[in-house]
């Protein structure tokens, strides 16, 4: 019996989509005003979902609260109140989409979770915009 338990999320973070190799030109094309020099920001949400068997000892498929201090560390200290394009090591040569986040995100929770477990995420940029990712 294999059961998910999710836990939410929050930060807030300015990035700026666009390819150094472009043309000011070529990135206003694809990345539109999201290619503000300038940057611009968003209030993320984010819903990590772990799934697993339920442990006979203690009836949890891990305890929320060491899922919600992982993604404290993981995320939300290393993403909240950041300039993704110049704060976060990730992004120096990585396009800070919103599939590439989550995509980032996960593979840093990823480490920390019990093997035998799958891992979701999910990132909503916007409430009608969002990206999952459940890894490779």
């Amino acid at each position: 019996m294999r059961v998910t338990v999710s836990r939410k999320a929050h930060f807030n973070a300015a990035h700026r989509l666009y390819r150094k190799d472009w043309s000011m030109e070529q990135n206003d094309a694809v990345f539109g005003k999201c290619n503000n020099p300038n940057f611009h920001g968003h209030n993320y949400e984010l819903i990590v979902s772990v799934t697993g068997s339920i442990s006979l000892e203690t009836g949890y498929v891990i305890d929320i609260k060491d899922l919600a201090t992982i993604i404290l560390e993981e995320v939300e200290s290393k993403f909240d109140h950041k300039n993704l394009n110049l704060d976060v090591p990730e992004f120096e040569n990585l396009n800070p989409t919103a599939e590439n986040i989550v995509v980032v995100i996960w593979n840093k929770i990823r480490k920390r979770i019990a093997s035998e477990n799958d891992l979701e995420v999910t990132l909503y940029e916007t409430p009608r915009n969002f990206v999952t990712y459940k890894g490779e």
